[in-house]
């Protein structure tokens, strides 16, 4: 969960000013959570309170989420989604934006088994993103997190989301210069994934990720939410984005990971 914030943070200051190299400094002015750190952490918050008891998920997603939302309402949130957050009794409403795949890091960290992961993301996905391509990308972000917390090399990982989700028959390098601004998850999660795969090690990746351009806040939390679980967060970069995380912020992700760590690396 704690890569999903980061690749936020950092990509946040390139998301309407493209950074088409991985030259840069990572924490910089203009750099803040925005709603990609918002909700995920809403949704840590919602799977902490239902940890007993999943059957109350769905409906403790929606108050995390709303609760969330007008707590900080600035955010950046999606047209849709903002009138969702204000809504009484809110329904889904078939959206397939990559909102559905930046915020769903918590349920590869806190589920036992791949079905488990694979149930957890459908239900916190579904709330607002039931549309299959909605569904779709965060269940495949959500299983590379899986696998690779899991031990499963970048091979089995890339096998699994080739043969049953995306063709990922691109490289950056191909795409960096034409690449555009793509809200989907079609048109953004396989990209983020690609920074994965291609990536040295976690820092690696999220410069990876903000160097094609795009929608580079939620590419970089996606990518780095795999990047976590696959190579741990260096403590410089974690002691880099602590300070953007206000004490809510704070509460929520030392909770969480203090009650679902990371297995032993």
């Amino acid at each position: 969960m704690l890569g999903a914030i980061i690749g936020d943070v950092v990509g946040s200051r390139f998301e309407w000013d493209n950074c088409r190299s991985k030259e840069f400094p990572l924490f910089a002015f203009g750099c803040e959570p925005t709603d990609d750190s918002i909700m995920t952490l809403a949704i840590a918050q919602a799977l902490l309170e239902t940890k007993e008891d999943r059957s109350a998920l769905a409906a403790r997603v929606i108050e995390r989420m709303q609760h969330m939302g007008r707590r900080y309402p600035n955010a950046g949130y999606g047209g849709r989604f903002s009138r969702w957050l204000d809504e009484r009794n809110p329904h889904p409403y078939q959206s397939f934006g990559n909102g559905a795949a930046m915020r769903v890091s918590a349920c590869a960290q806190a589920a036992k088994t791949l079905t488990e992961a694979k149930e957890l993301s459908f239900t916190v996905t579904a709330v607002t993103h039931d549309h299959p391509e909605g569904l779709k990308g965060a269940e495949v972000v959500t299983v590379a997190i899986f696998l690779a917390r899991e031990g499963k090399s970048k091979e089995e990982i890339r096998k699994e989301i080739t043969e049953r989700y995306y063709a990922l028959d691109f490289t950056l390098d191909g795409i960096r210069d034409t690449y555009q601004f793509d809200e989907t998850c079609p048109g953004s999660v396989p990209q983020a994934l690609e920074a994965f795969f291609e990536g040295k090690d976690f820092e690696d990746v999220l410069r990876n990720a903000i160097s094609i351009g795009g929608d580079s806040d939620t590419i970089a939390a996606i990518a780095c939410s795999v990047a976590e679980a696959f190579y741990g967060v260096p403590d410089a970069i974690r002691a880099g984005v602590l300070p953007y995380l206000d004490s809510e912020m704070h509460r929520i992700l030392t909770e969480f990971e203090r009650t679902y760590p990371w297995p032993s690396r």
